[in-house]
């Protein structure tokens, strides 16, 4: 059997959905979506999340809280970008329209699209 090349994985799961904004419900999204990252590159791809590059960013600019503008002007567009780069998207998790409009938008681009770590093809 032929290993597959490594495709570059974005996993799109909730960040903020259904938490209220608690920061221990967004850290627990967060670590899920990490958890599935591991998964990922141990079974040899390149996974990415949104959250790895919008939030420094979001951070760094001056950002004062979760959904201010500066959050709003970074967040969902470093996603889309992301997209656009990725060879597959990872849907994780439970209900978030974020994730869900990378999923749509992955399918608009003619990307891979996967709902669960058993459909994502392994390496030999």
């Amino acid at each position: 059997m032929q290993p597959t090349q490594p495709l570059m994985i974005l996993v799109a799961g909730p960040y903020r959905s259904g938490t209220g904004d608690d920061p221990v419900l967004i850290a627990a999204n967060v670590r899920a979506m990490n958890d599935m990252a591991v998964r990922l590159f141990r079974a040899g791809h390149l996974p990415v999340l949104g959250e790895w590059f919008a939030l420094p960013l979001i951070e760094h600019a001056g950002s004062r809280q979760i959904g201010d503008e500066i959050f709003n002007e970074i967040f969902h567009p470093v996603a889309r970008r992301l997209v656009a780069r990725c060879d597959a998207c990872l849907r994780i998790g439970g209900p978030s329209k974020g994730a869900d409009e990378m999923v749509e938008l992955s399918r608009s681009m003619g990307k891979l699209v996967f709902f669960s770590f058993d459909e994502v093809p392994g390496r030999g």
